[in-house]
């Protein structure tokens, strides 16, 4: 009898594979089959098991272990909903009343797994097997002429062979995906952001704003004004200071060599491409400060492995899944809660590197409709960005700042008293910007002799933000021109010195004053 169960459990796996659309999940030398199908949302799990038990409880025990190996694979399965069929395959059932075990049963929890079981004895072969057809949807029919003992071992291990090739191909299938593509790319852009930063410390620092702007970081009033757009690019490959550009470099190592491998070179440097700028226009959208780095094609390079996952789910969670998951939201949570980091080059890079892998899909494989539609919808989020972004930054008052510092380099002290004055109509401006704004202004005003007007915005500053040296000292300068107001200008100068003694104009305009007033 063990042989003709045996045969019946094989036999039975092999239909469901070839003609019921289930696909082998896992196999072991203990007489268990998994196997899954995914309709709708729903994944239906065969769970078939060559053994037998003598009572209800060892039943019951088997059944919970079963719930639990369910609840270790639910992640690796294609549905959102899991239904499993225990399917037990003996000469006898349980002796004593395990009827109630055949009813329908789950957990008690968020979206269960729910089970039915089924016990092919041989007293109930026939009508379990019928139930097991319906609930899946099976073809299977039970031959009805028993073929010699000789004929079925034969039989069962073709069975077990053609299984154990399907795991064997699914290995290799696998083994295939992660070996497409050579990095030899990852490589190469590692070597450039690295040069590239060693040029910025040659001819400046890394870490200094006037360097980053000159060789091409993301600075707003140039891309909208001078029409700089090429910035979006360049941005990607500078680094403000060296641990920048350590765990910049770190990640796209770890996370280029991987999609790289996935999807092929070519298809890589796309993504990394188009992520890219997807983040630097996010960022121009949404960050009126100066930017630069890699993160916005680095998490482009999550987006793309994000992708693979929607494609290969099961692949996707036996490898890096949750792994991967885990680290996007500890970034995600990052970004949000430290304000210097640039989030939305981040966001922008994460969802262009998804909708690029789209465009682009995965090697030997297609879908016109998604490749189509992932392009339009990459063409219209970037004009999108590209319209909100300048519409934004023009009624921004820490962009107008920008603009102003801009034209004071520039000598154009008219349009900054224009632009600045912009900026201060704003209703919603915070005190410390609208006293920087006020200070700038003050400078135009000081260049083109109105010095009224420029004591009047330096009080205004000052008031706003006590703490702002450069204004004190200022207003120390324009006071200690006027012999009636030495007594202001000491007053200024001391809140300036207080606030900064390290700054060699204020120190020596401090003594000045000191020694002119004999105290």
């Amino acid at each position: 009898m063990y042989l003709d169960e045996s045969y019946m459990m094989y036999k039975l796996a092999n239909h469901l594979t070839v003609m019921d659309g289930f696909e082998l999940i896992h196999m072991n030398e203990n007489e268990e089959i998994w196997l899954e199908k995914r309709e709708g949302k729903t994944s239906h799990v065969i769970r078939l098991f060559h053994a037998g038990f003598d009572w209800k409880n060892h039943l019951k025990k088997d059944i919970a272990r079963v719930f639990q190996k369910s609840k270790a694979i639910k992640r690796y399965l294609q549905g959102k909903h899991i239904e499993i069929h225990n399917v037990y395959i003996a000469e006898h059932a349980p002796v004593d009343d395990w009827e109630i075990l055949k009813k329908p049963m789950q957990l008690n929890e968020k979206n269960p797994i729910k089970m039915n079981v089924y016990y092919l004895s041989e007293n109930e072969k026939e009508e379990e097997l019928a139930r097991l057809q319906e609930a899946v949807g099976s073809t299977f029919q039970r031959p009805e002429t028993q073929l010699p003992e000789a004929d079925q071992e034969a039989d069962v291990n073709n069975f077990r062979k053609k299984l154990a090739g399907q795991i064997k191909q699914k290995e290799k299938e696998t083994k295939d995906i992660f070996a497409y593509g050579k990095p030899f790319l990852t490589y190469i852009l590692l070597a450039v952001n690295v040069l590239i930063y060693l040029l910025l410390e040659l001819n400046g620092n890394s870490t200094s704003t006037e360097t980053l702007i000159k060789f091409g970081a993301k600075y707003n009033p140039a891309i909208i004004e001078n029409g700089e757009w090429w910035r979006v690019v360049t941005s990607m490959f500078l680094h403000i200071g060296l641990l920048h550009l350590f765990m910049n470099m770190l990640a796209v190592y770890y996370l280029g060599t991987i999609v790289e491998r996935i999807y092929g070179s070519l298809r890589f440097l796309l993504i990394y491409f188009l992520a890219g700028i997807g983040g630097g226009l996010a960022s121009f959208a949404f960050t009126t400060s100066v930017s630069a780095g890699a993160s916005g094609a680095l998490f482009g390079l999550f987006g793309a492995l994000l992708f693979f996952g929607c494609i290969h789910k099961r692949i996707f969670f036996q490898t890096m899944g949750m792994n991967l998951l885990i680290i996007i939201g500890i970034n995600i949570v990052f970004g949000l809660s430290v304000p210097q980091v640039d989030n939305g080059a981040h966001m922008g890079g994460l969802v262009a590197g998804f909708i690029a892998s789209a465009v682009l899909y995965l090697p030997k494989k297609k879908n016109g409709i998604i490749q189509l539609s992932a392009f339009v919808l990459y063409l219209l989020i970037t004009f999108g960005l590209v319209i909100y972004g300048v519409d934004y930054n023009r009624n921004s008052p820490a962009y107008q700042l920008m603009k102003a510092e801009q034209l004071i380099a520039e000598k154009q002290y008219e349009d900054v008293v224009d632009t600045a004055t912009k900026g201060l109509s704003s209703t919603q401006i915070e005190d410390e910007l609208e006293s920087h704004l006020l200070f700038q202004r003050s400078y135009a005003y000081i260049q083109m002799n109105r010095i009224d007007q420029a004591i009047t915005d330096l009080q205004k500053s000052v008031k706003l933000n006590d703490a702002f040296a450069e204004a004190h000292y200022n207003l120390a300068i324009l006071y200690g021109n006027n012999s009636a107001e030495e007594d202001k200008a000491l007053e200024h100068i001391k809140r300036a010195y207080d606030l900064d003694p390290e700054n060699e104009d204020i120190a020596t305009l401090y003594e000045q004053l000191i020694r002119s007033q004999g105290k």
